[in-house]
């Protein structure tokens, strides 16, 4: 009893990582662009409207990069800043734009703030020909590289809706995020683009992409439009492979998981992702992605960010501590689109792949744990683990709570928290409402700790009896883990004889009926558990 409240007490301790907080929430943005052929400078005004939360604040910082002599002189320099309309003293040092207040603040008073400001992007807005030689402008902001070009509260919990106006030459298309609300032809060549984003999302999720575009309206699903926007050399090879999973996959989450959330889907050719980067509906891909080949691999990347305009987008972590929230259900729920448009085989085939990858990782970082813990340095935020390991942990939970109430608990958690936030505890207090089971103690040893279960056994057929006698015990270090594991004879016409152990420090013996010597015995042939090791035959 003692040991179950301790690890319930574990679970439900809230992830922090090191982002100072403001008792302040940003509603919207609006970002004013204007981009050049002629300098990859950038000149910008952005509104921020934010309602204060407690009283006495004299001041509120954005994030925004310096223009730095370690930056090649590339980031950002402030001109101005004002709150209504009047003008304010502000700072700008270490990437923090601290801006005063006209006076102490009122909880719940709603303040709007200009910023103008200008300069080189060192990152986040990338400015540089595509593989083609053509100039393009592209943003990338993941993970908190929104400050680099934009004024932002750039942390994964502050949600807001935005704005993205973008004065650009006129031999340009321009997508961001949401529904594109204005375009007009300017004198002296140039065109203004307006996007309207009416969701409230994180800021590592607004996009730009300004380029030579061939653009496709795929079809809608629901009356929510499905485009593809490839560099316009790349129009037919484009066009086919962006748009073969899109309407299935649109179909399957939104039929298992809920509703999405926002005003269109696009599917981006970009100059500045590598692999794909799941910004609010206009996801980006390596501009590699569109070459004819290896449609396999970026059909389940496009597959994968599909699944993140649920998980991680309309859904988002509350802190980058969490970060499994995003990754390792956008991995798993890939895996179930894989499984239920192509068959079990392929997605059995993709969990031992990951499987793989789990293990080796762990022999590397033995003591590496799926949640964070007061994450400070953002370029730990991921790694395989989060992906992986945090898809096996979903997968396992499927297992352990049944089909029905997987999905059942997976629907309840989306309708909660979308267009928020959510915690890991979040996510298992829904899951123990459609279970009816206490499951702090699974995901303590799955979430919070390293290792997985490694398992060292043999098995002999004992010809008297006509049984196998298969004994094994967990021999990893860090005491063990609580698992059942499927032990299935190989017999001539294949796996047979199944049965499920609990397995743990101890040596655990099982005998299975068996007419004759098998050809071995095999281990989670369901590929149902996340652990590594195999059986010697004495």
């Amino acid at each position: 009893m003692v040991f179950t409240t301790l690890l319930a007490l574990v679970v439900a301790a809230p992830a922090r990582d090191t982002y100072p907080r403001q008792p302040v929430d940003v509603e919207h943005y609006r970002f004013a662009v204007s981009l050049s052929d002629s300098t990859d400078r950038i000149d910008g005004d952005a509104r921020i409207r934010l309602r204060v939360l407690a009283p006495g604040l004299t001041t509120i910082f954005l994030d925004l990069a310096n223009a730095t002599p370690a930056r090649s002189g590339k980031g950002m320099s402030v001109a101005s800043v004002q709150v209504g309309s009047r003008a304010v003293a502000f700072t700008h040092t270490n990437d923090r734009l601290t801006m005063t207040l006209p006076a102490p603040s009122a909880a719940g008073q709603v303040l709007e703030f200009a910023v103008r400001y200008a300069g080189i992007p060192a990152d986040g807005l990338q400015i540089k020909p595509n593989r083609y030689g053509e100039r393009a402008f592209f943003s990338d902001d993941w993970p908190n590289k929104a400050r680099q070009w934009l004024p932002t509260i750039d942390h994964v919990a502050e949600k807001a809706t935005m704005e993205m106006a973008v004065v650009a030459p006129a031999h340009y298309q321009v997508i961001s995020n949401g529904r594109r609300i204005e375009e007009t032809d300017l004198p002296g060549g140039a065109r203004r683009t307006v996007w309207l984003e009416s969701v409230p999302i994180s800021p590592w999720l607004y996009v730009l992409g300004v380029a030579r575009f061939a653009v496709q309206v795929v079809g809608d699903y629901r009356g929510i439009p499905l485009e593809t926007w490839v560099f316009a050399r790349d129009r037919d090879a484009g066009f086919h492979d962006f748009a073969v999973p899109v309407k299935d996959a649109m179909a399957f989450y939104s039929e298992f998981v809920g509703p999405y959330a926002y005003e269109k889907l696009a599917n981006v050719q970009s100059t500045a992702t590598g692999g794909g980067m799941e910004a609010a509906t206009a996801i980006m891909y390596d501009q590699a992605s569109v070459d004819g080949t290896r449609r396999t691999r970026w059909r389940n990347v496009i597959i994968h960010e599909i699944a993140h305009q649920w998980f991680g987008n309309a859904v988002t972590e509350a802190d980058w501590d969490d970060v499994w929230l995003s990754e390792g259900f956008a991995t798993y729920f890939t895996s179930l689109f894989i499984e239920h448009a192509y068959g079990r085989d392929e997605f059995a085939q993709v969990l031992r792949d990951s499987r793989k990858t789990v293990v080796e990782f762990y022999e590397r970082r033995p003591d590496y744990r799926v949640v964070h813990e007061n994450l400070a340095d953002m370029a730990q935020v991921t790694t395989g683990m989060t992906y992986q390991k945090g898809a096996w942990v979903l997968h396992m939970l499927r297992q352990r709570i049944g089909d029905d109430r997987f999905w059942t608990g997976i629907r309840d958690y989306y309708a909660r928290h979308m267009n928020g936030t959510a915690t890991t505890a979040d996510f298992r207090q829904a899951m123990e409402r459609a279970s009816g089971q206490d499951l702090a103690a699974f995901f303590t040893q799955w979430l919070y700790r390293g290792q997985i279960p490694r398992i060292e056994g043999t098995w002999s057929w004992d010809a008297a009896s006509r049984e196998v006698v298969v004994e094994m015990r967990q021999a990893q270090p860090g005491g063990a883990f609580d698992i059942e594991l499927d032990v299935a004879i190989d017999g001539a016409d294949g796996p047979a004889a199944v049965q499920r152990v609990r397995v743990g420090a101890e040596v655990a013996a099982v005998r299975i009926a068996a007419p004759q010597r098998p050809r071995g015995v095999i281990l989670d042939p369901q590929v149902r558990t996340l652990f590594t090791g195999a059986l010697q035959a004495r």
